[in-house]
């Protein structure tokens, strides 16, 4: 058997574990869900009215997947520093498996909760108002953009998670970098609103990216009534730019976590 097709099949068992596990301990997944549907329903129908109307709600709700997506790395995090901390990783450490396995299925079942997170903040949105106004198979591409996205924000979690070690560290670890990447950014508003000097980053923010793309596949508006069009590399190919932010993430973070699961499955 090759190595690839062995971390692939054991990776494979690794995720199905996770999901199990999801299943008996459900409060995790339920607070996932329920986060999504509270921030649809609250800038949808409390804030719309002061912030721009029904427009608003057609430019919110990509936003808030794009912000979902991300957040999801703290599942991730939370997950990986759990199996660390209570000794799990010394016990895959002590089977004939593949060490790219426990990194990879980790990943790949958090994947699978962003599926789930999707769906429940798409029927929201389409109750609260929001709708996919482009073809079918743009909105397919938008919400594969949407997953690439997750995947790739997976690995950052998964680095993340080996370093805290522990659960508590890694609750704040988690946080610390996630609200100024996904607030800065136009997951909720114009980035044009920001300050002079903070407009670059909210632009080239992969958030952004994400959200611009999503919004522009599943044919609502990209920008808000009264602030004209970005201008900016990053806004005028924003499909292409999350793709790559995406697919560079991946490629960044893969080794180091992959390089941190082997230092600390072989103390």
């Amino acid at each position: 058997m090759s190595a690839l097709t062995q971390a692939l099949r054991d990776s494979s068992v690794i995720t199905w574990r996770n999901w199990v596990g999801m299943k008996r301990v459900p409060d995790a997944l339920i607070g996932l869900t329920v986060q999504p549907i509270m921030f649809v329903v609250l800038f949808a129908l409390v804030f719309a009215g002061s912030l721009g109307g029904e427009p608003y709600r057609e430019f919110l709700v990509a936003g808030i997947f794009a912000q979902t997506v991300a957040f999801n790395v703290f599942f991730t995090t939370i997950g990986m520093a759990n199996d660390l901390g209570k000794g799990i990783i010394d016990r895959f450490r002590s089977l004939p498996m593949s060490r790219v396995a426990v990194v990879l299925g980790r990943a790949v079942s958090d994947l699978g909760v962003a599926v789930i997170t999707l769906v429940v903040m798409s029927l929201t949105g389409l109750i609260v108002g929001w709708r996919i106004r482009g073809s079918f198979l743009d909105a397919l591409a938008g919400y594969g953009v949407l997953l690439l996205f997750s995947f790739a924000m997976a690995w950052i979690g998964v680095l993340v998670g080996l370093v805290a070690r522990n659960v508590e560290v890694a609750q704040s670890a988690g946080l610390i970098w996630l609200f100024p990447l996904t607030f800065v950014s136009s997951a909720f508003v114009s980035v044009q609103g920001f300050p002079g000097w903070l407009q670059p980053f909210g632009e080239w923010n992969p958030v952004s990216a994400v959200a611009r793309a999503s919004r522009e596949l599943f044919g609502n508006p990209t920008q808000l009534p009264g602030f004209a069009e970005s201008t900016a590399w990053p806004a005028q190919n924003a499909v292409l730019y999350a793709v790559l932010s995406s697919l560079v993430i991946v490629a960044i973070f893969l080794p180091l976590a992959a390089a941190r699961y082997r230092r600390v499955a072989s103390r």
